[in-house]
């Protein structure tokens, strides 16, 4: 109980000392580049729910690490890095049935052109069945975007509505076989193997400094909170750039699978071009910003590397 009280109070006091920040960077400049079509009501809607769906995740998640700190004090961060990663399993499952419905709407692609366009690529590529699903983007942005989610059953291509507007049958068609590039090679497993590792190392990074820094009555006492937030906030700061330079080469094998696949280089460079245009994205961004912060190539390197796979097969 006093561990919950303690998350509560915490949680709290970072949601209201973040609300300016999320508030200014989600709504207002959003809306003064034009790109948002939410009101301030239904903005303050969904960011409730996710702060709700959060709040739930975390309380969860953090109660059990306490749990475990009581009752496995010496293996306690073996057990958690399990329980994570099978966790992440589960969400990855579940989230485009049960998650992302909370948020947007979603219902099978009618557009009979747009299904013969996968049917041909399921042949050439051998891949599963993948259903694919039309994404109600529009509702709140002029954003255009495109997703592989979930597994087995739950397994599904996403294709935003004002994607579906804005592009031709071909610049959806190249993107739609660099989705399913992530699902034939089995790119969200590998993702999958990422977190694992990653939470092996956090967690036994946190039980080092647990051991070392605390001095309160144990390990799985409420007051060593701290140290447990900020040394898995520092670590995954550290972290991002290796987080993000995985993530940029699963994309970039993607993209070449796509024009390999298409055979059409130049529906990849323009779809590339309407999707920066349309989400008003930085087409070459300092490097630095790049390696750090970017989990895709740069439009710039995307279309660099269409233009060498047409000379490679030319």
């Amino acid at each position: 109980m006093v561990v919950l009280f303690y998350i509560g109070v915490a949680g709290a006091l970072m949601t209201v000392l973040q609300l300016p920040l999320d508030y200014f960077s989600g709504f207002c400049l959003e809306h003064r580049f034009g790109l948002s079509r939410q009101s301030r009501r239904d903005w303050f809607v969904d960011y409730l729910k996710g702060i709700g769906v959060a709040s739930v995740l975390s309380v969860i998640g953090i109660e059990t690490v306490y749990a475990l700190l009581r009752y496995q004090p010496e293996r306690w961060w073996i057990y958690a890095s399990l329980m994570f990663t099978g966790f992440v399993v589960l969400i990855a499952n579940v989230a485009p049935v049960l998650l992302f419905p909370l948020f947007y709407k979603f219902k099978p692609v009618q557009s009979d052109d747009l299904r013969r366009r996968v049917d041909r690529l399921r042949r050439r590529t051998n891949a599963g069945v993948c259903g694919v699903f039309e994404w109600s983007l529009g509702e709140k942005t002029r954003k255009a975007n495109a997703a592989v989610v979930g597994w087995g059953n739950t397994r599904r291509i996403l294709v935003s509505d004002t994607l579906l507007r804005n592009f031709s049958g071909e610049e959806i068609e190249v993107i739609m076989a660099h989705e399913l590039c992530h699902h034939v090679k089995g790119h969200m497993w590998w993702g999958i193997l990422m977190e694992a590792a990653l939470s092996f190392g956090t967690f036994f990074t946190i039980n080092e400094a647990l051991r070392r820094f605390t001095v309160f009555r144990g390990l799985a006492d409420a007051a060593n909170f701290p140290v447990i937030a900020l040394t898995g906030i520092m670590l995954s700061a550290a972290l991002l750039p290796v987080v993000n330079g995985f993530s940029r080469q699963l994309e970039k094998a993607a993209d070449r699978f796509a024009i390999e696949v298409t055979g059409d280089a130049f529906a990849f460079v323009s779809s590339m071009e309407k999707l920066a245009d349309l989400n008003l994205a930085n087409k070459s961004p300092n490097k630095i910003i790049e390696f750090f912060f970017y989990s895709h190539p740069s439009v710039e390197a995307r279309i660099k590397l269409a233009a060498d796979r047409v000379g490679q097969l030319a």
